[in-house]
């Protein structure tokens, strides 16, 4: 028998299910319906293993929904504008389109050859006009309905490449690219007001049983509720500054968690970019100097949170609100932003760190009002105390607990008028203008007379324009001769496009709706759409957990409120898959140089170490990470697929590692899963005829168990689980004698493994002379007579000692286990022809002979 050529194999089926469009999804189809979908790629210009698990995994549930009589949508598309493309474009001097076009191409070839049961007439790209046309049209919704604004906002901005970086791009303070200083800059920005669903998008992850806790939770903390107390202080200047009367400066708000705490403040804190700070630094050429010194910084709250904390002494004090007599000092400090609460603060600093670290840096007092029994008097010295506790040094408050005090002040600031209790979260509206080229053109144009207008929708798309250069820094829109020189559609003077982009969180929060309705003439119908909607199954990484799901839950729900769509949640069930990881090997270069790192082929493994191919010098094997380019650990999947085939790489990413648990890559592996198709492959050859003989119930139980079995694990997809099973009973199958049994097993085997390994499973089913194609097949449906426990195994002991079992009926007498016992081998060699003394039937579970 000749060995299972994949080559031929899946170049056939994968002919056959595009010409028979197996994968293509009916919307008017009666049968229930099922969407699975991955979180679709960026187009880099090739697939890595992370993208072969990814979409392995989906496609399992896909194929595995379908042949359970859903109607399945499996779509894919391409999240395919972005800063990659810019910089290709910068530093190869291709055109964005054309450097991506061409990627789209060479990974659709890849994922297409793994055989995945996509619906290809679904495709779509966000960089074609085709779809960010109607991305325009759902924001120009969106703004009419108020959910779209424009303001002046602090921003990282990169003063080589000339454009915003998002607070990941910034590293060290410095652009990621250009490796300049990064400067805080204000600009108009447009912002979506996603503040507006902060509470519903909180109440709506207690629905998301199918999610997975950590994603809640990530979510939740990002969304940051909290309440406390909004306050305000009055001001005071010793000497009285321009503008006050006796003494009086004004006043500012702070939002605090910790009223309790209010009785251990020893300072005020302001934002740099505050009104009242700006207002100072006017008189204090010092204070100005600082104030640029922190909007040098980054905006990332990460970066602040680590970074030394600093102040500037304003000269100014703040009235204690619950002692007048009191004075706080303000101070401007660099930890302090305008974008989170009020932009001001009081600092505890006996029960904040971050504040203690403020308060011994400027010998501040430090106060403790929290006290665990017996710590009432303890000093604090480097580290706050935050733990649970009465109060302690808080006059009114002593000996009430923290939430007893933090209620009592709100009532008495709410009673005196100074401040009132509030909810507030940490969620801010999302800024969405970028400077760059390769996003989705905002659709507004500015006229000086009539502001900023709509473009008129049949207008839409706004294009980008193709004969664009990036020899010169900045964006390419901003600089084109032409392209932004409109007239105002209001009063027909001349005017000027807007030339900043959408953010590209923007594409990816409603493609999944594009996916279920395409028309012409609108974004989607949302009839139609509502028949797929919410996605049944989506699979990603949970390095998109928080920015990516919020912001498709918030656009959901906004097209909800404007009446589009029908729907406030995207996506019913998520999975968050691990990485797919490998062995680093590298050699260390001269001090201060970083290491030389080479590729997994470039080396040979033994079990001694490793050693470089090219001269047969060691090299040292680092830790097992994920795949990286800069660590070169990359598997080629192409050099994988033309040597095991797509199959075996399929069934390799489901064993093993449980689907959720990082994938280690090993030849081991992938050779293991090679050998599994084979054996799948020699049992369909071996059963391709019919077979006579009797039936095997004991293996009919097997099959029928494991049918079951592997179903439940694909449900809960627990992969690995139901790999170990087909493991089971493909060894089974192949000790079995040859009967009726053992053929109608192996044909439960190939459906079992056709949505992993798809086209061995066609070949097998024609082999065997299946009707049809096995993709269009039933899924096998377990017996349940089949899978009562009839049958127990019994332990059989002599003097307490284990000497083997049998297989009996459930609730056989006693005669019966005693005679079965007496009979086994090593029964027979412990008495030695002698007579059992005594025998204790435990039913259905123990027999124990006493020699």
């Amino acid at each position: 028998m000749s060995r299972f050529d994949h080559q031929a194999a899946e170049a056939r089926w994968q002919a056959v299910w595009a010409e028979r469009q197996s994968f293509a999804a009916r919307d008017d189809s009666p049968r229930p319906k099922a969407y699975v979908l991955e979180m679709f790629p960026y187009p880099s210009g090739r697939i890595h293993m992370g993208h072969v698990r990814n979409y392995t995994f989906g496609d399992v549930m896909a194929r595995t929904r379908r042949a359970q009589g859903f109607e399945v949508l499996h779509p894919m598309g391409w999240d395919s504008f972005g800063m990659p493309a810019e910089n290709a474009a910068m530093e190869k001097g291709v055109h964005p389109g054309n450097w991506t076009r061409a990627n789209i191409a060479a990974m659709r070839a890849q994922l297409q050859r793994l055989g995945f049961a996509l619906d290809w007439s679904r495709e779509l790209s966000t960089c074609e006009p085709d779809y960010y046309g109607q991305e325009q049209a759902l924001f120009l919704d969106m703004l009419a309905a108020g959910l779209v604004y424009r303001r002046e906002s602090a921003v990282n901005w990169d003063p080589v490449d000339m454009t915003v970086l998002a607070n990941e791009q910034v590293i060290d303070g410095r652009g990621w690219r250009s490796g300049a200083l990064v400067e805080r800059r204000k600009l108009n920005q447009w912002f979506l007001r996603i503040t507006d669903f902060a509470e519903d998008l909180l109440d709506g992850l207690k629905g998301l049983d199918q999610w997975p806790e950590k994603v809640r939770l990530m979510q939740e903390n990002w969304i940051g509720k909290s309440t406390g107390l909004k306050f305000t202080f009055q001001v005071q200047a010793s000497p009285p500054l321009a503008g006050g009367e006796n003494g009086e400066f004004g006043s500012f708000d702070v939002f605090t968690t910790r009223p309790d705490t209010l009785f251990g403040a020893s300072f005020a804190a302001i934002a740099a970019d505050h009104p009242m700070a700006q207002q100072c630094a006017a008189g204090n050429p010092a204070l100005a100097a600082f104030i640029a010194q922190c909007q040098a910084g980054g905006t990332a709250a990460a970066d602040i949170e680590t970074q030394e904390k600093l102040g500037f002494d304003t000269g100014l004090s703040v009235v204690h609100p619950l002692d007048p007599a009191l004075r706080l000092p303000v101070f401007v400090a660099n930890f302090v932003l305008m974008d989170y609460g009020t932009g001001a603060l009081f600092g505890c600093p006996a029960h904040d760190q971050r504040d203690l670290d403020f308060a011994r840096k400027y010998q501040l007092p430090v106060i403790r009002v929290v006290a665990a029994p017996g710590e009432e008097t303890a000093p604090i010295h480097d580290e706050a105390y935050t733990g649970p506790g009465r109060m302690v040094n808080s006059r009114w408050l002593d000996g009430m607990t923290a939430d007893e005090a933090r209620a009592a002040v709100i009532a008495r600031a709410e009673a005196e008028g100074w401040g009132q209790g509030v909810t507030q979260y940490r969620l801010r509206d999302w800024g969405v203008s970028r400077q760059r080229y390769w996003g989705t053109p905002i659709p507004i144009i500015h006229c000086e007379i009539c502001g900023a207008v709509p473009v008129p929708k049949k207008q839409l798309p706004v294009t980008l324009p193709e004969d664009v250069t990036f020899y010169v820094p900045g964006n390419p829109l901003d600089r084109h001769p032409t392209w932004k020189h409109v007239d105002c559609p209001q009063c027909g003077k001349p005017a000027r496009r807007e030339t900043d982009t959408l953010d590209t969180f923007t594409n990816s929060s409603w493609y999944f709706i594009r996916f279920a309705s395409a028309p012409d003439d609108r974004p989607f119908d949302p009839a139609v759409a509502a028949q797929w909607l919410p996605v049944g199954q989506y699979i990603g990484g949970v390095e998109h957990a928080i920015l990516h799901l919020l912001y498709a839950r918030f656009w959901t729900r906004a097209l909800q409120r404007i009446g589009k769509l029908d729907v406030a949640e995207p996506f019913a069930g998520l999975f968050t898959q691990g990485m797919v990881t490998h062995e680093t090997y590298s050699r260390p270069q001269a001090e201060g140089l970083p290491p030389i790192w080479f590729a997994p082929d470039e080396v040979e493994r033994s079990a001694s170490g490793a050693t470089l191919k090219a001269d047969g010098a060691p090299v040292e094997v680092g830790r097992v990470i994920k795949m990286s380019k800069s660590k070169k650990n990359v598997i080629d999947p192409d050099a994988i697929l033309g040597r095991y085939g797509a199959d075996a790489v399929r069934w390799f990413m489901l064993s093993d590692s449980p689907p959720e648990r990082d994938l280690a890559w090993s030849e081991a592996g992938i050779d293991g899963a090679w050998r599994f198709v084979q054996r799948v492959w020699r049992l369909a050859n071996d059963n391709a005829a019919p077979a006579a003989g009797d039936a095997d119930s004991r293996l009919d139980r097997q099959v029928h168990r494991t049918i079951a079995a592997v179903t439940g694990d694909i449900d809960r997809l627990q992969f690995n689980k139901a790999v170990a099973r087909l493991y089971e009973l493909v060894s089974a199958l192949e000790r079995a004698a040859p009967s009726p049994s053992r053929r109608a097993g192996v044909i439960a085997v190939v459906q079992l493994v056709a949505p992993m390994t798809p086209h061995l499973a066609e070949e097998a089913w024609a082999l065997l002379g299946q009707p049809g194609l096995v993709c269009d097949a039933a899924w096998p449906v377990a017996d349940p007579a089949l899978l009562v426990d009839d049958e127990v195994t019994i332990a059989v002991q002599v003097n307490g000692k284990l000497k083997g079992d049998f297989s009996a009926a459930k609730g056989s007498d006693r005669a019966t286990l005693e005679t079965a016992a007496l009979a086994l081998p090593g029964v027979q060699r412990t008495l030695d022809g002698k007579p059992a003394r005594k025998i204790i039937v435990v039913p259905d579970r123990l027999v124990n002979i006493v020699a």
